[in-house]
């Protein structure tokens, strides 16, 4: 067990909360990139209100912790490691639902060199508690705007977790997946999954684009999310996405252990 204090140390300790790698400048170029509408920053939310950069700052304060003042342009994020270990309680008590009413969940991480070992964990105890984690559009090739243009990439699952790969022959030794924002993957797995008669996710678990595009389609969405990603924030503060937890999303991936023995505890789930 974790305690709420060892995990507030813990995420001081490994940069998760507190000051972050994420500078300033990374996140005000993507709060004056979701202001001006760019799909980059949007990630599959459709914003219903203006949300200029003023807004974003001061949204990110609230649900954050990073500066509100404008006038801070430089040096590196901060997050409240308070505002991280509340939503992992929301987040925790959202999965304890979902595995007491054996609900069909869906996961899918743009982080997977990061993040897989944590979803996996998660979709893990889902399992064995008895919901179906769902496995869609398994090998769907999904073409990608990436900064080196439209690339093809192909949809695949390890350990029930979604993710998306380069297409082409793999190679010993390589990254689990590709890093992406995109919504496109999460989009093409729940068409599949409709295609085919369902079930269809009661509840989408990631992050970036899996989270944002499936709330913007209507199926709740809990998730990750770091300061330099407003979408899934305006997400939460325009009602299409139910938890996101405030962290950093690129630390080593055996510093998002602690948080998954503090999930499933609080969700009384088996680790």
């Amino acid at each position: 067990m974790v305690s709420t204090g060892a995990l507030r140390a813990h995420l001081l300790a490994a940069g998760l909360a507190g000051p972050v790698a994420t500078t300033r400048e990374v996140s005000l170029r993507s709060y004056r990139l979701f202001a001006a509408r760019d799909p980059r920053a949007l990630i599959g939310i459709d914003p219903e209100g203006p949300w200029r950069q003023r807004d974003l700052i001061e949204l990110m304060a609230r649900k954050c912790g990073v500066s509100a003042d404008p006038g801070h342009t430089s040096g590196q994020d901060v997050i409240d490691p308070e505002l991280t270990v509340a939503a992992l309680e929301a987040f925790a008590e959202r999965l304890g639902a979902a595995a007491r009413q054996g609900e069909p969940v869906l996961f899918g991480t743009g982080h997977p060199h990061r993040l897989l070992g944590f979803y996996a964990a998660l979709a893990d105890a889902l399992s064995a508690a008895g919901c179906a984690v769902l496995t869609p559009a398994q090998g769907r090739c999904v073409d990608i705007l990436t900064r080196f243009g439209l690339r093809t990439h192909n949809l695949a699952y390890v350990r029930g977790v979604a993710l998306v790969r380069p297409a082409g022959p793999e190679h010993p030794g390589c990254e689990p997946g590709a890093h992406t924002h995109s919504p496109l993957p999460v989009r093409v797995a729940l068409d599949a999954a409709a295609d085919a008669g369902g079930p269809l996710p009661k509840l989408v678990i990631g992050d970036h684009g899996w989270v944002c595009g499936a709330g913007q389609l209507g199926f709740e969405a809990i998730g990750l999310a770091d300061t330099d990603d407003p979408a899934p924030f305006v997400g939460q503060a325009e009602g299409r996405v139910t938890v996101v937890v405030p962290l950093d999303d690129a630390v080593r991936a055996a510093y998002y252990r602690p948080l998954i023995r503090y999930v499933l505890n609080r969700a009384c789930l088996p680790q």
